[in-house]
């Protein structure tokens, strides 16, 4: 499985004057003890309601102060601000989805079987309803505030290129496939597995079963023509 990602720290913290930064702000609580860690967990699941519900500038320290049952200092002690809340908010719902897409759970069997696994695995996260009602709740924040953006993909997609990189890197040193440079092969096969019926989800319509299907297999047979140390592309 992926490493649990850290906790997203933005490089530009708000200001002071900023309304939704308290006075604790540079002085963040690290969890220890098991109350602690306990009010951490509630804080974190009622900012994830609030934020991916009402959105990044509709929701105040003080609502999901109350949701949580704690007070603002002791959301301020544990994360400083408000934009530290939201990335540890990010952090937590996509490691929630990567529990759907695990690496580890592809089956065993020949390259292009194990790779067929791994693109349909792929086609469920991506079209699973939470993932896709999240993802428009990134786009739309990131427009006001760009972070957003580079939190959602700092917790979720370079962590999952990552793992995907290092095991088409373990396959190649095998010579079940010859991939010079894997972190390109990685993005090529995502790419081509969504295709155009990731547009489609995002706009509401509905991808044929079929269609994805056909997209999975001309994804892998492209996949190892490309990079099969052999003309089988087995």
């Amino acid at each position: 499985m992926i490493d649990a990602a850290p906790e997203y720290r933005p490089s530009h913290p708000q200001s002071a004057s900023a309304p939704e930064t308290g006075p604790q702000a540079n002085n963040k609580k690290k969890p220890g003890r098991p109350s602690d860690i306990l009010k951490r967990k509630k804080i974190i699941a009622a900012a994830s309601e609030r934020f991916f519900k009402e959105g990044f500038a509709a929701t105040s320290i003080e609502q999901v102060a109350a949701d949580a049952g704690v007070s603002k200092v002791t959301i301020y002690n544990h994360f400083g601000d408000k934009r530290a809340l939201f990335g540890a908010a990010v952090t937590h719902e996509c490691e929630k989805m990567r529990g759907y897409f695990s690496l580890d759970a592809i089956p065993p069997g020949s390259i292009r079987n194990r790779l067929t696994a791994l693109a349909e695995a792929m086609c469920v996260f991506f079209s699973r309803p939470e993932m896709i009602q999240f993802d428009r709740r990134i786009a739309a924040e990131t427009q006001a505030e760009p972070m957003i953006g580079k939190a959602f993909l700092e917790a979720g997609p370079w962590r999952m290129k990552s793992a995907f990189t290092q095991w088409l890197s373990h396959v190649s040193d095998c010579g079940e496939l010859c991939i010079p440079d894997p972190e390109l092969a990685a993005e090529q096969f995502v790419s081509m597995v969504k295709g155009i019926g990731d547009l489609e989800r995002r706009f509401g319509a509905t991808p044929c079963p079929q269609d994805d299907a056909r997209r999975i297999a001309g994804a892998v047979q492209v996949f190892l023509a490309a990079y099969a140390p052999d003309s089988s592309g087995d």
